[in-house]
C-alpha cells in the first residue's frame, strides 16, 4: 500500500462553499496596461491575450501567419501584426510577453530591449496573474488540456464563473480561455521547460507523470524532481489533488510528507476518490463515485476512453475539495465533449469516419486508438500519425513502435521539424519509425508528403472505415483535406 493510496485531506474537503468566501479576492489591476504578444497565434499566448483584453488592458501581438487566433483576437479589439517588426512594438508599450518559440534575434524583441520595456515569457505572466487568485493548476504527461477545460466548464455550469487559460480550444467556452467573476483561476500547466514552476496555485492537480520533454529534463527522474517542486510551490494553506495508483506520482507525494494537505483519485478504493460498477455506455462509460467509502452518487461521460474516468475523478475532487455538492458536479461531467483535437470528429462522409487527436507520446496514442475501437467499432480503424520532434522519436522509438496495435494500419509522414538539431534529423527519419512499426507487427507504411497521404486514403477507405490523424504538428491539414475531397464538411 503507498502513501498517494491512503493519504487524505478531511480539512479541505470539508471546506463547504470555499468559493463563496474568495469571491472578493483583488483582481490584477491590468485595465489600460499596454501588453504586447510576440508570437500571439498560438494557443497558450492568444488565450492569455484574450483574457488580458477581457480584463480591459490594452493588446497588440503578432505572428508569422494570419490564423483563427489572430483574427478572433482582432475582433475583440486587439491590435494584430502579421510578420515580426521592430515598428509592431509601439512607444507606449508597457510589457512584452514571448513565447518559447522567440528567438533573441527576433526584431521585436531586440526593440523591446532598446525601449526598457519589461519582458516575461508566457508562463511568467500566466503566473503572475494567478497570484491575484486562487489558483487551480492542472499537471501531468497526459490529460492537462482536457481535464483543466473539463474543470473551467463544469465549474461554471455549477456556478462557479471561474477565469481559465487552457492550452487548447474548448468548444463550450467558446475559447481557449475567458475572465470570470469568482475568485478562481483555472489553469493548464506545463511541465516543458519547466513553466508550470512560474505557477504558485492554490490548489495543484496532477494526473500522472511519465517520462517525455527529454530535450530539457535529464531522465525521468529530473521530471519527478521538477513535478516535486512544482507541488512544493502550492500555496501553504494549499491542496494537491493527486492521481493515487500513478507509481510517479507516489514519489512526490511521498517527499511531501505532510507539509501539504493531499487528496487522492484512482481506480481502487484506497484512494479518497474512486469509481465502481464501472459500464460501458454509448461508447464512453457510466460508474459511480466514492468518497473515503462514501457513494456521492453516479455519472456518466461523453468523451470515450477509460483514460477520462481518471480525468473526470480529478474534475469531481477539485470540485468538491473547493465546496461544490457533489451531486452538482456529478449531473455535469457527461455534458462536457472535450477540447480541440482531442479524439475530434471531423466528419463522416461516404460511410469512411474522420477524427483528429494530438497524440504524441506512445501512451497517448494507445489510449487514443482503444478508445476509438471502444466508440466507433470500425470496419477498418488507420492511424496517420506525424511523430513530433526527432529527438522524441529517436529516444522512444521502441515504444512507439509498440503502440500502434490498435490500428489496422500506420501511414506515417514526414517527421515534424521543431527544436531538433541537424544531428537529430540524421539519427532517426519517419521511415525507419515505419520500418519498426511493422516489425511489432501492424502494417504500416511511409508515406512523406501529406498530398500522398491524401492520395491513399482516397483510394484505399470505403464505407465501415475510419482514419484518425495524431500529432502535435500540423497533421490535422491531411484529416481536412482528405473531407475536402471527399466533398465533407469540417
Amino acid at each position: 500500500m503507498s502513501r498517494a493510496e491512503t493519504r487524505t485531506c478531511p480539512t479541505t474537503i470539508r471546506a463547504a462553499h470555499r468559493y463563496e468566501v474568495v469571491n472578493a479576492v483583488n483582481r490584477p489591476k491590468i485595465a489600460g496596461a499596454r501588453f504586447h504578444f510576440i508570437g500571439v497565434g498560438g494557443v497558450g499566448m492568444s488565450g492569455l491575450a484574450q483574457f488580458l483584453i477581457e480584463k480591459h488592458a490594452i493588446v497588440t501581438g503578432s505572428d508569422q501567419a494570419a490564423g483563427a487566433a489572430t483574427a478572433r483576437l482582432a475582433r475583440g479589439g486587439a491590435e494584430i501584426r502579421i510578420g515580426h517588426s521592430a515598428e509592431n512594438i509601439g512607444p507606449g508599450t508597457e510589457v512584452v510577453v514571448v513565447s518559447a518559440a522567440v528567438r533573441q534575434d527576433n526584431p521585436e524583441l531586440q526593440q523591446a530591449h532598446r525601449q526598457g520595456c519589461r519582458v516575461v515569457k508566457y508562463a511568467q505572466l500566466l503566473g503572475e496573474l494567478m497570484d491575484h487568485f486562487q489558483g487551480i493548476a492542472v499537471s501531468g504527461t497526459h490529460g492537462k488540456s482536457t481535464t483543466s477545460g473539463w474543470l473551467a466548464y463544469g465549474l461554471r455550469q455549477v456556478g462557479v464563473d471561474v477565469s481559465f487559460v487552457v492550452g487548447a480550444d474548448v468548444g463550450q467556452l467558446g475559447a481557449s480561455s475567458g475572465s470570470g467573476e469568482s475568485g478562481f483561476f483555472v489553469a493548464e500547466a506545463c511541465e516543458y521547460d519547466r513553466s508550470f514552476l512560474n505557477l504558485r496555485p492554490q490548489i495543484a492537480c496532477i494526473l500522472n507523470i511519465e517520462a517525455d520533454h527529454l530535450d530539457c529534463y535529464r531522465d525521468e527522474a529530473d521530471i519527478i524532481d521538477a513535478f516535486c517542486q512544482f507541488a512544493w510551490g502550492t500555496r501553504p494553506d494549499g491542496l494537491i489533488v493527486a492521481n493515487g495508483r500513478d507509481a510517479n506520482v507516489a514519489k512526490v507525494i511521498e517527499r511531501l510528507g505532510c507539509q501539504r494537505q493531499i487528496v487522492t483519485f484512482g481506480f481502487g478504493t484506497r484512494c479518497t476518490f474512486y469509481p465502481r460498477d464501472i459500464e460501458p455506455c454509448g461508447g464512453s462509460y457510466r460508474f459511480d463515485v466514492y468518497q473515503e467509502g462514501r457513494r456521492l452518487g453516479s455519472t456518466s461521460l461523453s468523451v470515450p476512453g477509460r483514460h477520462n474516468i481518471l480525468n473526470s475523478l480529478a474534475v469531481i475532487a477539485v470540485a468538491v475539495s473547493i465546496g461544490v455538492e457533489p451531486e452538482a458536479i456529478l449531473g455535469v461531467l457527461d455534458r462536457f465533449t472535450g477540447v480541440d483535437r482531442r479524439l475530434m470528429l471531423k466528419g463522416q462522409v461516404n460511410g469512411v469516419t474522420v477524427l483528429d487527436d494530438y497524440a504524441h507520446h506512445p501512451t497517448e496514442i494507445r489510449a487514443g486508438l482503444k478508445a476509438i475501437r471502444e466508440k466507433y467499432h470500425p470496419r477498418r480503424l488507420w492511424c496517420v500519425y506525424q511523430a513530433h520532434q526527432y529527438s522524441r522519436t529517436r529516444i522512444f522509438l521502441d515504444e512507439f513502435a509498440a503502440s500502434f496495435g490498435q490500428a489496422d494500419k500506420a501511414i506515417i509522414p514526414e517527421i515534424y521539424f521543431v527544436r531538433d538539431s541537424e544531428i537529430s534529423r540524421r539519427e532517426v527519419n519517419a521511415n525507419i519509425l515505419a520500418d519498426r512499426i511493422r516489425a511489432e507487427g501492424t502494417d504500416a507504411e511511409y508515406i512523406g508528403t501529406f498530398d500522398a497521404v491524401c492520395d491513399c486514403l482516397e483510394k484505399e477507405l470505403g464505407p465501415g472505415d475510419l482514419v484518425v490523424t495524431m500529432g502535435a504538428g500540423d497533421v490535422w491539414k491531411v484529416a481536412d483535406e482528405y473531407l475536402r475531397r471527399l466533398g465533407g464538411h469540417r
